[in-house]
């Protein structure tokens, strides 16, 4: 049965309206390949008319309590909690991950973080700072940045925006979003969620289109401040634009897993495969690089292989389905060379290796185990960004820490050990803003600083409890004179 083609509109000062632009982009489903929406991309005056919009709403929203901004965020969450399955079968058909085993799960992570941020808003407290001169009083509070510009990806589509959206409003921003032009649906169906729940007009806008929108919308005028979450390459331009507006960047990562000589390797199998797995591994913090022992090298590949044998590739509308296909042709063409470099330079692959025949359309990759992997390989330089588990052999714990840290990029890491003084030789010695210890590079939580780590091209800034809070506001100063009229010097009392 043919899908309804919807006809998306931005979503400017509470209101659905055209977009002008030029350009109209086509959204077709990586599941089924049939055309889901027409997205007219936005006009420069519609990139205006929503900074105008959220400006205009950014004092008023600013000026309430944080308790009553924080009661029409858990009104958001409980409108999505409403409407989750809803939410969860249109992601799974624009995006691809599978209805079961992730988008469900993504939807209440929106919730959770709009419920944690409402409430980490009101115990935001801030400190009061001891001061040389005795009639002074000084004391700091948080200030809204302003209005932000949001730059989302087609990984999590409703999912990350939520991340950046949640903590933003709670501190009395306001926004425009642009979401990734491959999956404009999830945020147009979000925006709609948080209308609904009774979001004041202005304080969230939508608009959509490609890299010129964005552009044009990180350098209008009426920005404050900059959200971005995508890739690197991405990042630099966003920042070489924004100039000196306040910036929170995550721009991908290549995660190292570690497997010590002592590892639990039935663990660690688990773990590398679900971080390189779970939404056909495309997630910035996947198991990109999985960097193992020499010595227990045989034995931990032996058990990958039959973790990863338990992974189904297919409809990722069957409950059973574990991989559904990848979003986008240029990811899976990406997926596509870096498994033949890996082959090229003497790896050997040992589950999967190909793109699936015999599926609605060309983008079900199979889960993808390659042994031997050269560390010069693409697939152990760069984000690969598909269902991967690249095994390469490293000789004890010097050289695992040096193979791992040799990356321009440095997000999330894991390493699995029973020692615990290697524990914390890897998690301060990885060059990560994570690091997790006998568990996967996917692991999260919705309180977790998550960002990345300096001296690296993944990013600055932390999403996650009071650090996005902290991150997306301004710390303002106040010093009183509380010495009254008298001169302190003489001792005597103040004037009545």
């Amino acid at each position: 049965m043919a899908v309804a083609v919807r006809t998306l509109q931005n979503f400017v000062g509470g209101s659905w309206v055209e977009a002008t632009g030029d350009g109209v982009r086509e959204v077709v489903s990586p599941v089924t390949g049939e055309t889901l929406a027409e997205a007219p991309d936005a006009s420069p005056e519609d990139v205006s008319r929503a900074t105008r919009a959220a400006r205009y709403a950014q004092p008023a929203w600013e000026a309430l309590s944080v308790f009553e901004r924080a009661e029409v965020m858990h009104r958001i969450a409980d409108v999505l909690e409403e409407r989750q399955e809803e939410l969860a079968r249109s992601l799974t058909l624009e995006n691809g991950k599978p209805f079961k085993a992730e988008a469900l799960d993504d939807i209440t992570e929106m919730a959770d973080n709009f419920r944690s941020s409402a409430e980490d808003a009101k115990r935001l407290e801030s400190a009061v700072i001891p001061t040389q001169d005795a009639g002074k009083r000084m004391i700091t509070l948080r200030r809204a940045n302003g209005v932000y510009a949001a730059i989302t990806p087609w990984n999590f589509p409703s999912m990350i925006p939520a991340e950046l959206i949640a903590p933003g409003i709670a501190m009395g921003n306001t926004f425009v979003v642009k979401p990734s032009e491959w999956t404009p649906i999830a945020m147009a169906d979000f925006m709609q969620a948080m209308a609904d729940a009774g979001l004041p007009d202005g304080v969230v806008n939508l608009i959509y289109g490609g890299g010129d929108v964005g552009e044009r919308l990180v350098t209008d005028d009426e920005v404050d401040a900059i959200a971005f979450v995508g890739s690197h390459t991405t990042a630099e331009k966003i920042v070489r634009a924004a100039g000196l507006r306040r910036t929170l960047m995550e721009a991908s990562g290549n995660g190292p897993v570690v497997v010590c000589a002592d590892a639990d390797l039935e663990l660690a199998a688990k773990g590398a495969v679900y971080g390189a797995f779970y939404c056909a591994g495309q997630v910035c913090s996947a198991s990109e690089r999985v960097l193992v022992d020499r010595a227990v090298h045989d034995d931990f590949l032996a058990a990958v292989v039959r973790e990863a044998e338990g992974w189904k590739v297919g409809d990722p509308f069957d409950d059973e389905t574990l991989v559904g296909p990848m979003q986008n042709e240029p990811t899976a063409q990406k997926m596509d060379a870096h498994v033949e470099d890996a082959v090229s330079r003497g790896g050997e692959v040992v589950v999967g290796g190909s793109r699936e025949d015999g599926r609605p359309t060309r983008l079900y990759w199979q889960p993808t185990v390659v042994a031997g992997v050269a560390r010069d390989s693409l697939t152990a330089r760069e984000e690969t960004f598909g269902p991967i588990v690249p095994v390469i052999a490293v000789d004890g714990d010097d050289d695992a820490l040096a193979v791992a840290n040799d990356s321009h990029l440095g997000l999330q890491a894991a390493v699995y050990t029973a020692d615990l003084g290697r524990a914390f030789r890897f998690g301060e010695g990885l060059r990560a803003g994570s690091v997790i210890v006998n568990d996967s590079t996917m692991y999260w939580e919705t309180l977790q600083p998550f960002g990345g780590a300096a001296g690296t091209k993944t990013g600055w800034g932390r999403v996650g409890g009071r650090h996005a809070l902290e991150d997306m506001s301004d710390l303002r100063t106040i010093i009183l004179d509380v010495s009254g009229a008298a001169d302190p010097a003489d001792g005597s009392p103040p004037a009545a």
